[in-house]
């Protein structure tokens, strides 16, 4: 039987995104690839600890309780590791451990796997490894580097928050450009002069499109379930101001998605809010406003535009070694 992927939502995982591998890599960096090896092997029943992404995959997954059939999933998380089959054993073990229904897998034995995200028509990638975010980026994937960030898993919360930045994330980093080239007053008489023109969409539009529709299948379910809560909820934490601020709520209903929340912050650090707000995930472009957000909330780095191309430095990730090294380990 073939599975129309189309019709669902598919990320894409590494599981240095999901689960905590410091040990490993330790094995790895330390005592060389055989060691490694040896270590997984007797440690293969030992379930890795959750790792940043963990809360987000799981309560994402679980959205498909509104299904009407179990065949026919919402969502559906696929792993993609630079592993090779039998190092990779112990993750799927794990994800069997923690029950996460992720049956889809692709290992590649010291290779990036991000060339096969349109082949699962997958609307985002999460990895800890730079490079292979950073090259999904480049050929126009939808990416994102998990940083070392906070994070709690709440038992007692089966909501699941996500938190976007605007530009260079959902939309494309026009507007951005201007700034960086003109200044705040221009940036906003450009925004002014083309309120009613949508963005361009950037890396998570097509993310965001599929998350909102889900929001309208609880609201469906809420007909005939009066008790139901709604689960998911969508905001927006952008850096933009009045009177900026029209552009990117006109593009948002352009594209039929309505944010539970928008804070527009015109300078405040994003962190102070995001501290209150707690999503489970959160998306930005911008370095600067990553390093507060990883201090309080799991923290996602989209690096695409203008201000990745001026060569910024990104947050301290996961784990940081040469590429040679990561292969195995940060997969």
């Amino acid at each position: 039987m073939a599975y129309d992927l189309e019709k669902r939502l598919v990320v894409g995982v590494s599981s240095s995104a999901v689960f905590d591998l410091r040990e490993s890599d330790i094995i790895f960096r330390r005592d060389g690839e055989e060691k490694y090896r040896i270590f997984q092997e007797k440690n293969l029943n030992n379930p890795l600890p959750k790792g940043i992404a963990f809360p987000f995959v799981k309560r994402l997954l679980s959205l498909n309780d509104l299904s009407p059939t179990k065949d026919d999933p919402l969502v559906e998380v696929v792993l993609l590791s630079r592993n090779d089959p039998d190092t990779g054993l112990r993750v799927m073990n794990t994800i069997s451990h923690y029950g996460l229904d992720i049956t889809r897998a692709i290992f590649m034995q010291g290779k990036s796997p991000y060339e096969y995200i349109p082949a699962f028509n997958i609307a985002l990638f999460l990895s800890a490894n730079k490079p292979d975010v950073d090259g999904a980026i480049r050929m126009n994937y939808p990416a994102g580097q998990v940083l070392e960030s906070k994070f709690e898993d709440d038992e007692n919360d089966n909501t699941l928050r996500i938190a976007f930045d605007f530009d260079g994330v959902l939309a494309g980093d026009e507007s951005e450009a201007v700034m960086q080239s003109s200044g705040l007053d221009r940036f906003h008489e450009h925004e002014t002069l083309n309120v009613m023109q949508p963005h361009n969409p950037g890396p998570l539009q097509k993310f965001l499109i599929a998350m909102s529709k889900i929001q309208k299948i609880e609201e469906d379910y809420k007909k005939s379930h009066s008790d139901y809560k709604n689960r998911l909820r969508i905001s927006i934490v952008t850096a933009r101001n009045a009177p900026s601020h029209q552009r990117a709520l006109h593009t948002l209903k352009s594209w039929e998605v309505m944010a539970n929340d928008a804070f527009f912050l015109g300078g405040i650090e994003k962190g102070k809010v995001l501290s209150v707000l707690k999503p489970h995930i959160f998306f930005d472009d911008q370095s600067r406003h990553l390093r507060s957000a990883c201090t309080v909330v799991p923290s996602v780095h989209i690096p695409f535009g203008i201000t990745n191309q001026k060569r910024i430095e990104p947050p301290k990730p996961i784990v940081l070694k040469s590429e040679k090294e990561a292969s195995l380990v940060q997969s």
